[in-house]
């Protein structure tokens, strides 16, 4: 993570920018302008209650493809990317599930300066099937591409089964992590909008690397997690009605960014 959010005094907010279904995706309704300008709103309304920075994810596009998206998705999420770069602050890429490849290439043509990556490093079960790790190629694409994008890698994600590797703890999940060449770890709860253990983020913490916490936060934990934590993704908790689907609520960003810096306090 390092120079990208330099500017921050303490935790940082991330703030998710969830897009609405794309073209190709089951729930596609036809009209990418109606996704663009509410990814723009979404985007606006992080930043006015106090995000330091954006995560764009195709969050609407469910059931996910397992490792890779097709051309129109890569274009439409590039599109939406761009958009939500020109606000001016560090913006990441997620392409679901596990198209990391994809992520680059979307990264690269819009300006976007991290990416968030599953299965980097240690194969496991996704709801969308078995993932491989990626780190090599993935970090060999990087540099043949000469793109200035970090890598924020999960350790033992959400929506996922790791008996494969019930042998290793957390930690040494993350300092594998670490050695496979990511710029930061993030650790999540089981699913979308379960909590993550503080304990976990702690123990990832012994890899050396900064630490998001990237699933469940929400303005009861966030000043707990935020003294541990480098950075907290959000999505959920800072929706209308605490719904995914809904638009995002800045009065609940701006209760969520002040309990982040009680926490710090």
């Amino acid at each position: 993570m390092g120079r990208l959010l330099d500017e921050v005094d303490g935790c940082a907010l991330v703030g998710m920018v969830h897009l609405g279904p794309l073209p190709g995706s089951p729930g596609w309704r036809g009209d990418l302008g109606a996704v663009l300008d509410a990814a723009e709103r979404d985007a606006d309304a992080l930043l006015e209650g106090g995000a330091d920075a954006l995560l764009v994810e195709n969050m609407g596009d469910l059931p996910y493809l397992r490792g890779g998206v097709p051309p129109w998705t890569v274009a439409a999420m590039a599109l939406a990317t761009e958009r939500v770069v020109r606000r001016g602050v560090p913006v990441g890429v997620q392409v679901l599930a596990a198209a990391n490849r994809e992520a680059l290439g979307v990264a690269l043509a819009a300006g976007a300066r991290f990416l968030r990556v599953e299965a980097f490093a240690y194969a496991h079960v996704a709801d969308e099937g078995w993932l491989d790790a990626c780190a090599g190629p993935l970090l060999r694409d990087r540099a043949a591409l000469g793109a200035d994008v970090r890598v924020w890698a999960d350790i033992r994600k959400k929506h996922a089964a790791h008996a494969v590797t019930a042998d290793l703890d957390l930690g040494a999940i993350a300092k594998g992590t670490a050695f496979c060449g990511a710029d930061a770890l993030i650790v999540t709860g089981e699913s979308t909008g379960a909590p993550t253990s503080r304990a976990d983020v702690v123990a990832a913490r012994a890899a050396g690397l900064p630490v998001v916490v990237g699933s469940g936060v929400d303005e009861r934990d966030a000043g707990v997690l935020g003294e541990v934590a480098d950075a907290l993704i959000v999505g959920t908790s800072l929706k209308v009605g605490g719904d995914w689907r809904a638009p995002v609520d800045p009065a609940r960003v701006r209760t969520l960014k002040a309990a982040i810096s009680a926490g710090r306090g």
